[in-house]
């Protein structure tokens, strides 16, 4: 039965070597006496039982503790620590055995370096094989790890080209949008003619944009503008949204990014003329755009562990190893997102 120390493939690996190791280990200190006498034989192999789990027990901690983070990186200073613990306790195992050995009757074995050394050369041997073995195998499972993390962060990528995907075909922003348009054409044409022709340009930007990965921060501020009064036509004094002025022409960010944390914001609060919804975006002085509402949940809002941001922060780190930042409290609830002063993408038209 299996002790729970072990894992499989340790405990199948020390019961394989462990009567390679009587054996030749036995036949090393003793000779030909273990295997024609019958005492000796039975007595070396009790001993031999104890000293050798006892060993592997403690050989085996040794390589735990100091392998532990080796799947993190560094696998090769890892290693080459571990190799010199395993050298260090594999001597001195090495000499308490034959220490050991020399002190049991009938035996007859010395306790001399000339016993000593030829043994530790050949464990010092396994050592070596052993790390080289275990940094094959962490160097394998950090690829993977590697691998699993690239995949993980396309997936997350991908949900937020999912998302500005959806916002291009949503149906019920056009359901809700023609709705309004429909009132319009009998109460207003004029305005009517200005929703029609602001529409068309939300979703030539959308289609645009999301071809784009990156795009001046002004072109989506003005995507923005537009996109505010086609809402504000539907909540009229129920969202309040505070855009900055023009901004440097060399900040970037993500096309789409503004449009689905508005998009959000409006989603999870509750609007009403007496408690309006307030979207401000501004720029803050670390080359990067913050965009903060006020918390007025209609359903639970969405937050750090919301697929959204997941998916807006996996975009960034596609660009910059600057992070998306998420302050949230029982008043307010902001995001900021770094801006990109080294692409200069292809311009999208509004």
């Amino acid at each position: 039965m299996k002790p729970a120390f072990f894992s499989k493939y340790e405990w199948r690996y020390h019961l394989a070597m462990m009567p390679v190791c009587f054996a030749l280990g036995n036949y090393y200190l003793l000779g030909e006496r273990y295997f024609v006498h019958l005492p000796t034989f039975l007595t070396a192999s009790a001993l031999a039982f104890i000293l050798y789990w006892s060993s592997v027990v403690i050989l085996t901690i040794v390589i735990r503790r100091t392998a532990g983070s080796a799947a993190e990186g560094q696998i090769l200073e890892q290693m080459l620590k571990m190799l010199w613990k395993l050298a260090a306790a594999t001597v001195l195992l090495m000499v308490f055995d034959i220490w050991i050995y020399s002190l049991v009757p009938g035996l007859d074995v010395v306790f001399s370096w000339s016993k000593i050394w030829p043994v530790a050369l050949v464990g010092l041997l396994c050592d070596a094989f052993i790390c080289a073995l275990l940094g094959l195998f962490y160097a394998l499972q950090q690829w993977k790890n590697d691998q699993a993390d690239d995949e993980k962060l396309a997936r997350q990528s991908l949900e937020v080209e999912f998302d500005a995907l959806k916002g291009q075909v949503n149906p019920h922003f056009l359901f809700n949008s023609l709705n309004t348009l429909s009132s319009l054409i009998g109460a207003d044409p004029a305005q009517a003619e200005d929703f029609v022709e602001d529409l068309a340009r939300i979703y030539r930007y959308m289609l645009q944009g999301g071809r784009t990965e990156l795009v001046p921060l002004q072109s989506e501020l003005s995507f923005l503008e537009v996109y505010v009064r086609l809402l504000k036509v539907r909540y009229h004094g129920a969202l309040l949204v505070e855009l900055p002025e023009r901004c440097s022409a060399d900040l970037m960010i993500p096309p789409l990014m503004l449009q689905i944390l508005l998009d959000n914001a409006v989603q999870y609060n509750v609007l009403s003329p007496g408690r309006p919804l307030t979207v401000t975006i501004s720029l803050t002085g670390d080359r990067a755009v913050r965009v903060t509402n006020n918390v007025q949940m209609r359903h639970r809002t969405l937050g750090a562990t919301g697929v959204g941001l997941r998916g807006l922060s996996a975009k960034l780190l596609t660009f910059t190893p600057r992070k998306l930042e998420i302050e949230e409290n029982s008043e307010t609830f902001s995001v900021t997102i770094p801006l990109l002063p080294d692409v200069i993408p292809a311009r999208v038209p509004v």
